[in-house]
């Protein structure tokens, strides 16, 4: 039996849905694999799901795009490498309360946004305040990261970027309502979050390990896609107290469909990933040269699984 640690990049939400449900399922048992999930609350996010494999105290991590780049191109580069995206459609956007006076992002100019202070994000944020007309002078704060939904919830702070198959489930059980911006609306060519992502120079090692890893993975969101009840009633006790106000079943049929699109599970498209690392680069958010397969694998994918 293989042990392996997940880190989750946020406390369990629909977008972990699939790896619960091969955990219930006996899925990874039948790979082999005994799987350990923790999420950030445990020390509240004092490592980050990436550092944490940085530092050899996870097997995986839940993260976007940006981080691999990031650890790849920092002053003491770490291998970072995803092995696959769990969604094959960016499903996050920047969002305001619907009652405030902003209607798109050039009003964000001399508001407040609550960042999670990830590299790339309060650059890419600027920019699609540009691309949109405004100056990108937005006020950035850094509060607690498991907090931010709530400082914009009261309108303390007045913009975040959420995942819309989650908190933007969430407000209409609040009884209010969000204002929200996707990225591709604004010519941001952003890439896959989350992804699946590993020391790199351990891969060969233990590429059986971590195939049959992806396998049960994949057959864990196959299954929470086609069986949608018994899935989220997996989830459900789960959830954080705070959050039980949620519509998990109307939360999965948001990314359900983008699970798989007729690739094997997982795949990450390289022009997809060259794309958005070169808009990185044009818009001076990154300066390195380092190449799009560098980031990214597909060799462990089953390809299999195609829903």
């Amino acid at each position: 039996m293989n042990s392996l640690h997940l880190a989750l990049d946020w406390t369990p939400n629909i977008n972990h849905i699939g790896f619960f449900v091969a955990q219930a399922k006996g899925f990874y048992e039948k790979q082999g694999i005994s799987l350990r999930i923790s999420d950030p609350s445990t020390d509240n996010y004092q490592l980050t799901p990436a550092k944490k494999v940085e530092l050899g105290k996870a097997d995986f991590a839940l993260c976007p795009t940006e981080s691999l780049i990031s650890y790849q191109t920092k002053e003491e580069a770490f291998p970072l490498k995803a092995i696959a995206a769990i969604l094959q459609e960016d499903m996050s956007a920047i969002v305001v309360r619907k009652e405030s006076n902003i209607h798109s992002p050039k009003d964000l100019d001399g508001k407040t946004y609550a960042s999670y202070e990830a590299r790339y994000e309060d650059g890419i944020v600027q920019q699609m305040i540009k691309n949109d007309g405004g100056k990108g002078n937005i006020k950035v704060t850094y509060p607690e990261k498991l907090g931010i939904w709530n400082t914009v919830l009261s309108g303390e702070y007045d913009s975040t970027w959420v995942f819309m198959n989650w908190e933007g489930v969430q407000v209409k059980s609040l009884g209010t309502a969000l204002r929200s911006f996707r990225l591709a609306d604004y010519h941001i060519p952003y890439s896959y979050s989350p992804v699946l992502a590993c020391n790199g120079a351990q891969i060969e090692g233990k590429a059986d390990a971590y195939r049959a890893f992806l396998k049960a993975t994949a057959a864990g969101f196959q299954y929470a896609k086609e069986n949608p009840e018994e899935a989220v009633k997996i989830l459900q006790p789960l959830v954080p107290e705070h959050e039980q106000n949620i519509d998990l079943l109307k939360a999965l049929t948001l990314p359900a469909p983008h699970f798989s699109k007729g690739e094997t599970w997982g795949y990450m498209d390289p022009d997809r990933v060259s794309e958005f690392l070169s808009w990185l680069r044009e818009k001076g958010l990154e300066q390195s040269q380092i190449p799009t397969g560098n980031l990214f694998s597909n060799e462990l994918l089953d390809k299999e699984f195609k829903f």
